[in-house]
């Protein structure tokens, strides 16, 4: 027997971090306390039992792209392929059609997974590549351009807030459908968790450049944020910078690896991530269909 259920204690919220991490072991999973603060009425998260053994999760939320909601079932190996992750994306459904929206999306790494999408109408619109930094070599070294002063983050904790507009401008810039839409709470929650390897430049006082840099649970492991730079020093070699003095401090604090996800469309950035030295590792196919969902045998 299938059971669904909301995950509303920390013993629960612990089993839902536990099945990310089996089934995205490259991905970041959180923590309890990281869960606890994105609680709102549209992020449902679930837990599915398989004859009372713990058999996979789910997450519904509204998307940053502001039109629809992204589901996420996940169902752990031993598990699959008896009706766990079809129980669990039948509730995810319900929960996002209750908010009137009529388009979801989902994020696929495998042909299993695009097999199990499709079945239910789900249709690529999107590719994103994950690249890797490995940092067993030196980062080569980093020339700011002149007039411009480069603090962190743990330094000027308040230039995190005073980023977010030239986040907004970074954001409408992105090769998406739409621009994302993040709000300041998330901006100030998510981004530069790592205040130290988290950089500004700033000119005359006002931020002209911006790269942040998170915390990630593998062991080693950062994760870059947001890089943007503001249109008028654009193709000055600042992004460069930012990012190799991220990549020097990662490296000289332990870090041994560096991970960013880029958009199909984002050519620049991903270049840019090649001169780096990164190298490219998985690809995530982004999947959109429309409500009511039509399950195709």
């Amino acid at each position: 027997m299938i059971r669904v259920r909301a995950a509303d204690s920390d013993a629960d919220l612990e089993a839902w971090i536990h099945v990310r991490r089996v089934v995205e072991p490259g991905e970041s999973a959180g923590t309890v306390e990281l869960l606890r603060a994105r609680e709102k009425p549209e992020r449902l998260l679930l837990l599915a039992d398989l004859e009372g053994e713990l058999a996979g999760s789910g997450i519904c939320d509204r998307s940053d792209l502001g039109d629809r909601f992204f589901v996420a079932p996940r169902v752990l190996p031993a598990a699959r392929r008896r009706g766990v992750g079809t129980a669990l994306l039948h509730a995810l459904v319900e929960h996002a059609a209750a908010f009137g929206v009529d388009k979801l999306s989902a994020d696929v790494t495998d042909d299993a997974s695009r097999s199990f999408a499709e079945r239910f109408g789900f249709r690529e619109t999107d590719r994103q590549l994950e690249q890797v930094r490995w940092l067993g070599e030196p980062p080569p070294p980093s020339t700011v351009p002149d007039g411009l002063e480069i603090l962190t983050i743990a330094e000027r904790p308040e230039l995190l807030e005073a980023a977010y507009p030239l986040a907004c401008e970074g954001y409408t810039d992105m090769a998406t459908e739409r621009p994302p839409a993040v709000s300041l709470d998330d901006w100030l929650r998510d981004e530069a968790t790592l205040r130290e390897g988290s950089f500004v430049a700033l000119l005359d006082g006002e931020v002209v450049g911006y790269s942040g840099l998170m915390r990630h649970d593998n062991p080693g492991t950062a994760e870059d944020g947001l890089t943007v730079v503001r249109r008028d020093w654009r193709r000055r070699g600042l992004a460069s910078a930012l990012k190799r003095l991220e990549l020097a401090w990662a490296a000289a604090h332990g870090f041994t690896e560096i991970v960013t996800w880029t958009q199909r469309g984002n050519e620049g950035m991903r270049r840019l991530n090649e001169r780096l030295g990164y190298e490219y590792r998985t690809e995530s196919v982004t999947m959109v269909a429309r409500l009511p969902l039509q399950k195709r045998v």
